[in-house]
C-alpha cells in the first residue's frame, strides 16, 4: 500500500515552475487497484506520469466542490473511458441553499444558475456529460460506439441525519467516521471537516489489511479530522503560509474589504503548518506529509513550522512524490474499519521516494 502526492499545489491558480506545479490530486494504491481523491488542474496527467494505470482505478473520491478539487474530472471523464469499465465516483451532495453573504460585500453578486446553484458531485457529474453533449453524440455516432456516461456512476455521499449538520452553522459537528465504500481491498470512510462555507466538505480514510492513509480535504483546525486520523500510517494534510497569501491578495486584489474577506476565509478554512503537526501529534500518527500548499510559492522554511508540534516523520511532498506503507497488519480486512487497526504492530513504518519525473 502506498500513496502518491500527484499535485501538490492548492488553490484555483497556476503556480508555475515551484515544484509544486500541479493541481492538488492523491492516489492510493493497494495491491495494484488506485483509487483516486481530488482532481486539480493536471490530475489525469499525472497519473500518467505516475506510472498508474486507468484500467486500475477503482474509485474517484472529491474531498469538496472548489474548483481546485474538480478542474480535472472533465478530463478524465472524456479521456480515460476506453481504459475503463466502470468507476464509481463518491462526493458530497448538495448544499442545498447558497452560502452566507460575507460582511464585506457591498452588494448581492449575481447568482449563476439561480434554481440549482450548488449542485452536489452527482448532479455535476450530469452536467459535465452535458456540456461535453456535443462531441460525446457526434463520437457516438460517428464511430458507433456507446456514450462512456455509464462508467461513470456518481453518488452523493449522505451525511448521517442525526449529528446535527448545518451547512451554515455546524459545518463539521463532532461525529465518528462512517464507511463511504467498501471493495475486497479497502474501507473507505468519512467524516465532515471544517471549509465554511464550504459545506459539506470531508476527509476520507483508506484502509487495508496493510495500513492506513488519511487525506484531510481542505479544513481549518478540526477535531473531526483527529478523528478520522487516529492512529493512522500516513496523514496527508493541506496547509497554507498566511503572510505570503496575504501580501499577494493585497498587491493583485487592492480593495481593502476584498482583501479582509479572502483572508477571513483563509484564516477560517485553512490550516497552518504548526496547526498541521498539532493535529497530526494528536491523532498519533506516523507520517505527516503536507501537500495543498497555498502558496505553492511560498518558501520550504515555512512548512517546516509543522515540526515544531509534530514528534514523527514530517514529508514535505513534492509533485509525484510516493509514501510507502510498509507494516503488514496479520488480521483479515472485513466490514469494520475499526477491525483493520485492532491489531496494528506497533513498529508501524513508512518510507517516501521521488519518483522519476
Amino acid at each position: 500500500m502506498y500513496a502518491v502526492a500527484l499535485g501538490t499545489a492548492g488553490g484555483p491558480k497556476w503556480w508555475g515552475r515551484s515544484g509544486f506545479d500541479a493541481g492538488t490530486a492523491t492516489a492510493v494504491v493497494v495491491d495494484g487497484a488506485v483509487y483516486l481523491v481530488d482532481f486539480g488542474y493536471g490530475a489525469g496527467r499525472q497519473v500518467r506520469k505516475a506510472g498508474l494505470d486507468f484500467s486500475n482505478v477503482r474509485a474517484l473520491f472529491v474531498t469538496h466542490m472548489h474548483s481546485d478539487h474538480t478542474v480535472d474530472l472533465p478530463g478524465l471523464l472524456l479521456f480515460s473511458h476506453r481504459d475503463i469499465e466502470r468507476i464509481e465516483i463518491y462526493g458530497p451532495g448538495d448544499r442545498g441553499k447558497l452560502a452566507p453573504l460575507t460582511d464585506q460585500a457591498d452588494t448581492e453578486p449575481e447568482v449563476i444558475d439561480p434554481h440549482d446553484p450548488t449542485p452536489g458531485i452527482k448532479e455535476t457529474i450530469r452536467r459535465l456529460f452535458s456540456a461535453y453533449a456535443h462531441d460525446l453524440n457526434d463520437r457516438a455516432r460517428d464511430y458507433g460506439s456507446q456514450p462512456q456516461t455509464a462508467k461513470f456512476p456518481a453518488f452523493d455521499i449522505e451525511i448521517p441525519t442525526d449529528i446535527g449538520f448545518d451547512p451554515d452553522t455546524n459545518v463539521a459537528p463532532p461525529m465518528e467516521p462512517f464507511k463511504v465504500y467498501e471493495d475486497e481491498r479497502v474501507v473507505v470512510s468519512a467524516i465532515l471537516v471544517n471549509h465554511h462555507p464550504t459545506a459539506p466538505a470531508f476527509a476520507f480514510r483508506f484502509d487495508s489489511q496493510y495500513g492506513s492513509v488519511v487525506i484531510s480535504g481542505d479544513t481549518g483546525y478540526c477535531d473531526n479530522t483527529i478523528r478520522i486520523a487516529q492512529g493512522c500510517d500516513i496523514l496527508f494534510h493541506e496547509v497554507i503560509s498566511l503572510e505570503p497569501i496575504r501580501a499577494r491578495t493585497e498587491k493583485e486584489v487592492g480593495d481593502p474589504q476584498l482583501v479582509q474577506a479572502i483572508m477571513d476565509h483563509h484564516e477560517r478554512a485553512h490550516t497552518t503548518p504548526a496547526d498541521a503537526g498539532l493535529i497530526a501529534q494528536r491523532a498519533g500518527v506516523n507520517k505527516l506529509v503536507l501537500h495543498h500548499f497555498a502558496p505553492a510559492s511560498a518558501p520550504r522554511t515555512d512548512w517546516m513550522e509543522a515540526g515544531v508540534h509534530f514528534e514523527g516523520e514530517l514529508i514535505i511532498a513534492r509533485d509525484l512524490d510516493e509514501i510507502a506503507v510498509d507494516a503488514v497488519r496479520p488480521s483479515p480486512m472485513n466490514n469494520s474499519r475499526g477491525s483493520l487497526l485492532d491489531d496494528q504492530p506497533d513498529n508501524s513504518s513508512a518510507g517516501v521516494f521521488s519518483s522519476d519525473r
